[in-house]
Parts: C-alpha cells; structure tokens; sequence
C-alpha cells in the first residue's frame, strides 16, 4: 500500500523531537512493507529528505529566510506571537495544495492520510482525488476503489476555527463528507461530530513498549551511594501555556516540607518566565530545566521518575491537551501519573489504577501530588498498572491494523 501523511512538522534531522507519535507511525507503517511519503512544510529552505524508510516531500511556500511558520512552534502560537506570519498563510495553503495534487497524479497513492484538516484539508483531498484519477486512468465506472483521504482530528484545529475564523466551519462540513473521520479521543470526537454525517473512529497514538529499569530505581541507587533520595517528579513537553507548567510550580510550592525534586524536559517559549516564576516561589534549587534531551537522556529521565506530571490547562485560545500522547510514553516506562481532566487525558488515565486525576484548579493539583509521594507503595502498583494499560490499548500493533482496514476501504462520499 503507498501511502502519504499529510502534515505540518516533520523532524529536519536527527533528534528533532517533533510529532514523535507520527514519525513512530510512519515507520511502523513502512516496517510493514508499505510505501510511506509525508507532504510537509519546508523550513528556511528545507529540501526533500528520507529517514527510517520514510520519504518526506517539502514543500516550499516562502524565502527560505520567512519559512519558520511551522517546526519552531506550533502554528497559533507564532501566529499570537508574530502576526505578521499571518501575511505567508495565503502562499502556505496554495503551495501546499498544489504539491498535493503533483503527489497524487505522480504518486497514485493508495490512501491519503491528512493531519490537521485545517490548515491541509484542500492539499489531502486534492491529493487523493488526483490519486484516484491516475489509478482509474480517467475510466468512468472503474473497479478500482480510488484512493483513501482518511482525517485524524486532534481538536485543537476545531476549537481554532470556532473561535478564530468561523468561516472555516463551513469548510469543515463540506470536507468531512469527503473524508473518512478519525478522532484521537472522545473529546476530539465530540467536537468534530457537528460536522460529520458518518461515523467517526476513534484512533489513538501508540508508544513503543520500553525495556527499561523499574521507575525510581536509578534514584534508589543514588540514595544507597549517599545521596539524597528526594522523589523525582518528571514532565516532557513543550512550553507553552496548555501544558500548564506554571500551575504545576504554583500547586508544588504549597506542598508544605515534603521533599521533592521536579526535572522539566522541553523546550517552548515559556522556558525562561517558568525558569523566573521557579526563582520567585523559591524553588530554583528544586527545579531543574534540562531543555531539549536526546533519547537516552529521556529514558534515564524516565528511569528516576517516582511520579509524571501533566497539568493541562486552557490557554488563551481555549486549547488543551487533544490526547496526551507523553501521558502513555510515561505510563509505558511504568512510571505513575497525576494529570488534568482536560482533552483526550481521561481516556488514558483510569483514576486511582493508573494514575491520578484531578481538577484543574492549583489546590487539586496538589492534592493530586500530595497523594502521590505520601504512598510510594501505591504509586509502584499504579505504574504498573499504567504499563499494562498501555501494552494493551495503545500498543502500535493494534493501532496500525486498525488504520490499515480504514484506509483498505477507498473512496468515500464525493470524491
């Protein structure tokens, strides 16, 4: 089966941790034999690339000087940031639809798999419908099925075009006939459904089940060395306001003289307020930002855990967590969470098994933390509950299977 993703970020090379939860399908895809092209945004001038058996198509909207609208940051965020970058949308959307009906008349996809129907709805669905017009050879009727255009929805591309530009709804209800309709979860689906006449799947992103240590074991061998053995709390994520690292400092600084240790893994444009607010709350030598990490970094990250953090939150365009895929890569390391009930966060998290979760208010985040670290005995069963979780309904096996049979399907309302 050939098959192209249609996306807005790709890795522009090794250890560029973007969209992991993608490029992990992809290769996985690719793994199975099949023919895995992704149709992406360039970056400052980014050509064509090919890793992990996957072929990636860039396309190019701007000097290679402006092309930062992608990769750096999500996209709202620099256009909140920098509204001038509102000026090379025009240019993004026509360069991209254009490289997607070349793909699909060249290429002859099987199936079209769009990411964010907003803004690469036109550029999946000219790809697809160019696909099946190469395949039929323009024969009218044909016995071949035509090409696939399947939608994963995260969310936050609804909740955009709700409060940011209405006029996209009315694309939403014309592209949702023509595509085959997966959501992340069932708050992501719940949004996409006033849109949608058909059915709509429910497909989540998988994690690669580690073999690793038992979480806190790295720490325990620290404290047998004669060091201290504080409990590590741990979060991995970008920066950015939905993710709720300030809430997170706020609810620690009220956890009275517990002891702790809290390690940050990102990068984002909030690092250096965060890194303010830890000095001000008096926590600087309790919090450590050790920015972006390469793999085995995060794994021993991982490794010295006793509890994973994620305190979703709204920001200001009302947007959240749509699943909460660094939720199962910590769950999948056996390492217990306390988490927001925000997004897709509750269809991963079974409260009080395998993890912990709580309101989105500052008390209840530190209730949540409290809770955790008072019962480290609980917290290791939690984890391994967490890890079973995850091998279960999230393995990357299932998931593929399950795409496969969605995309095996063709053509679907007008193409």
């Amino acid at each position: 089966m050939r098959i192209l993703h249609v996306v807005t970020a790709w890795p522009r090379e090794a250890g560029d941790i973007i969209t992991p939860w993608l490029v992990a399908l992809g290769e996985r895809q690719a793994e199975r034999g099949h023919e895995v092209e992704v149709l992406a945004p360039s970056y400052r001038g980014l050509g064509d690339q090919r890793r992990g058996g996957v072929t990636v198509h860039r396309f190019r909207y701007a000097p290679a000087r402006w092309e930062r609208l992608t990769h750096d940051e999500a996209t709202p965020d620099r256009l909140e940031r920098h509204p001038a970058y509102a000026l090379l949308l025009p240019a993004y959307l026509v360069a991209g639809a254009l490289a997607g009906r070349r793909l699909g008349r060249l290429r002859r996809y099987d199936a079209v798999h769009v990411h964010w129907a907003i803004p690469h709805g036109v550029a999946g669905w000219l790809a697809a419908r160019a696909s099946t017009r190469a395949r039929r050879g323009g024969a009218k009727p044909s016995t071949d099925p035509g090409c696939a255009l399947v939608t994963t929805f995260y969310s936050a591309e609804v909740r955009w075009a709700e409060r940011r530009f209405p006029p996209a709804k009315v694309f939403l209800r014309w592209y949702c006939r023509r595509s085959r309709l997966v959501a992340i979860s069932e708050a992501a689906r719940a949004l996409v459904e006033p849109y949608a006449e058909g059915g709509i799947e429910i497909v989540p992103y998988g994690v690669p089940l580690p073999r690793v240590p038992a979480p806190g074991l790295e720490r325990e061998a620290a404290s047998a060395a004669g060091e201290p053995a504080a409990p590590t709390l741990l979060f991995v994520g970008r920066l950015v306001r939905r993710k709720g690292v300030d809430r997170l400092l706020e609810a620690l600084a009220t956890v009275g003289e517990r002891p702790w240790r809290l390690e940050v893994v990102g990068f984002g444009p909030e690092r250096e307020a965060l890194e303010t607010q830890a000095a001000r709350l008096g926590l600087a030598d309790r919090v450590v930002f050790l920015g972006r990490v390469p793999d085995e970094e995060l794994v021993a990250a991982y490794g010295r855990a006793t509890a994973f953090a994620l305190p979703a939150t709204l920001d200001e365009r009302a947007d959240t967590e749509g699943l909460g895929v660094v939720l199962l890569e910590a769950m999948s390391h056996g390492v217990p969470v306390v988490a927001t009930r925000r997004g897709g966060i509750s269809d991963i998290v079974v409260n009080g098994v395998t993890g912990i979760l709580v309101e989105d208010t500052v008390p209840d985040l530190a209730r949540g933390l409290e809770r955790i670290l008072a019962d480290p005995e609980a917290a290791r069963a939690m984890g391994e509950a967490g890890r079973r979780r995850v091998r279960e309904a999230f393995g990357w096996d299932s998931i593929v299977d399950r795409l496969e049979a969605i995309y095996a399907r063709g053509l679907v309302g007008k193409g």
